[in-house]
């Protein structure tokens, strides 16, 4: 008998499941064959094309409302031309429809997966997903299922395949790579099935017995009997939730009254987080939304988003950031070049410069704000005439709307506080209506060390005692100007961070869903000025 291996990763879905590894089939080489004529080729593609769409669809509409929103980005995907395109060049230069296909989806799944960012990341198996339904139309070899009750052991896994599979009779997932952030784990997490991710690759026999232990990370091959007996009664005694404060405050030892906003990323993060639990939504990131030219400027979708956003927070504040596309989140074909990096067209400069964009999404946040109370964060503001500009295309949209009869209202419009000129200025920004200071970017142009290079990744740890103190400086100057400011950046999901942010004066905290047990006990734990109670001075 084997003897048990434990492997630790990190816990995308808790729960506990035992039961036989099912390995996934990784996709088989596509064979050179002697293509027809490109016409014929195209064709092919076509219809495989066509065939994934009506599977997607047909599984869409037996699934439930997330679900099926899921299927709909991926269906989406598959109708945006610019894929066809990629793969109408390969076929122009001779290759037959499969190899055709994968080469043009590997080459943009490559780029999905070399992004520094885990969001733009995680959506990499989506584009797996579609490239691997497609295949299997052209190649009469369609995508199969997984033993019932089986734990699904493989490098990432699909969310049609994750949809289509039965899991009633339990059963677990474990991922040599994946996220947390991905549309599976989120799926997993609607559905309590445990699933741990990040293990990296490990050794074991189809069929071999696996304990998932995805409350504690980890995950035993061959275990024994005691080892599953102390995991589940563990379970046992610890599974039931935590039950958050309604309404979204937190309190300090010496009564400080601390706001908390959730954190969105996915829309299908909305049926999995409680509302009741957040003071609204602080950052609703629009930039992981679109995965195509073709979404960015679809305003219906971005009206259905925002329109969900507001009916899941009531009468809470519901704070949408636009575009911030440039950097690392690039999409074919709109601007924001990768010589550029950070420093060049990104957020709002890119936004300024296409104004077709934004207008785009302006137009659709007017008419979303009728609905609730909706607030507009503008990324990457340098300096104040940006502010300016933008505030000018709402309000000759708004006009173009009103003379067509649609109600609308103008939101309030804030700024994101991530440049460093504009941070140490922030009295000169009287025309935003309020602040958030947006972490991540302001410590790597602080420290001159991209929050993207392992090789300065020490550079960009260090930088957080200078970040609160410029926190602290912005505070004191928005208190002075009677301007609500906040933090959005991860710093603000860190327990480790909370006591010099709370020193520096901050009230307000955008957090991570999955963070905000973790930052609401660390709060109680605290005075106002970020010392302990046992601290005296």
């Amino acid at each position: 008998m084997a003897e048990p291996l434990e492997i630790a990763g990190i816990s995308a879905s808790p729960g506990v499941a035992v039961g036989p590894a099912h390995l996934a089939t990784q996709m088989a080489p596509v064979a050179v064959e002697f293509p027809n004529t490109s016409a014929v080729e195209r064709q092919d593609l076509q219809e495989a094309i066509a065939a994934a769409i009506a599977e997607l669809t047909a599984l869409a509409e037996r699934s439930d409302e997330e679900s099926a929103g899921i299927l709909d980005f991926q269906i989406e995907m598959l109708l945006d031309p610019a894929l066809m395109e990629m793969a109408e060049e390969r076929l122009a230069a001779g290759d037959g429809a499969a190899l055709a296909w994968v080469g043009a989806l590997d080459l943009y799944i490559a780029g999905i997966a070399e992004a520094p960012d885990e969001q733009v990341r995680a959506r990499a198996v989506d584009v797996i997903d579609i490239r691997n339904r497609v295949l299997g139309a052209l190649t009469g070899r369609p995508i199969g299922d997984f033993p019932p009750g089986s734990v699904f052991v493989g490098k990432d896994l699909e969310p049609s395949l994750f949809l289509a599979h039965d899991w009633t009779d339990g059963g677990g997932v474990v991922l040599f790579d994946g996220s947390v952030s991905s549309h599976v784990a989120m799926l997993a997490r609607t559905r309590s099935i445990p699933m741990v991710v990040a293990t990296g690759p490990f050794e074991i026999d189809e069929g071999e017995r696996v304990l998932v232990d995805a409350t504690a990370a980890t995950v035993i091959v061959a275990p024994d009997d005691t080892h599953i007996r102390k995991t589940e009664a563990r379970a046992g005694s610890t599974g039931a939730a935590v039950k958050l404060d309604a309404g979204g405050l937190a309190h300090t030892i010496d009564g400080a009254e601390i706001r908390l906003s959730a954190i969105i990323n996915d829309p299908a993060e909305l049926a999995v987080v409680d509302a009741s639990s957040f003071a609204g939504i602080g950052l609703l990131r629009t930039e992981f939304l679109v995965a195509s030219p073709a979404d960015a400027l679809n305003e219906e979708k971005h009206y259905a988003i925002y329109r969900e956003a507001l009916r899941w927070a009531g009468a809470a504040p519901v704070t949408i950031r636009m575009l911030d596309l440039g950097g690392d989140k690039t999409l074919p074909g709109i601007g924001g070049k990768s010589s550029d990096s950070f420093m060049g067209l990104r957020g709002v400069r890119l936004l300024l410069a296409r104004p077709e964009l934004a207008r785009v999404q302006a137009r659709t946040l007017l008419r979303a704000a009728a609905y609730g109370n909706l607030e507009v964060l503008l990324p990457m503001i340098t300096v104040p005439d940006e502010i300016d500009a933008m505030r000018e295309i709402f309000e000759e949209e708004a006009a173009d709307l009103l003379r067509r009869g649609m109600q609308t209202r103008m939101p309030e419009i804030g700024m994101m506080v991530e440049v460093p000129a504009a941070a140490l200025t922030l009295d000169g920004f009287s025309n935003a209506a309020f602040f958030s200071f947006g972490t991540n970017d302001l410590a790597q142009y602080l420290m001159a060390a991209s929050r993207a290079s392992s090789a300065v990744a020490g550079l960009y740890d260090a930088a957080a005692p200078v970040v609160c103190r410029l926190i602290a400086q912005g505070v004191e100057r928005a208190n002075a100007m009677k301007k609500p400011i906040g933090i959005c950046g991860e710093m603000a999901s860190d327990p480790r961070h909370l006591p010099a942010l709370l020193a520096a004066g901050l009230r307000h905290f955008s957090v991570a869903p999955n963070c905000i047990a973790d930052v609401r006990s660390a709060i109680a734990g605290l005075r106002s000025d970020g010392l302990p109670a046992v601290e005296r001075n």
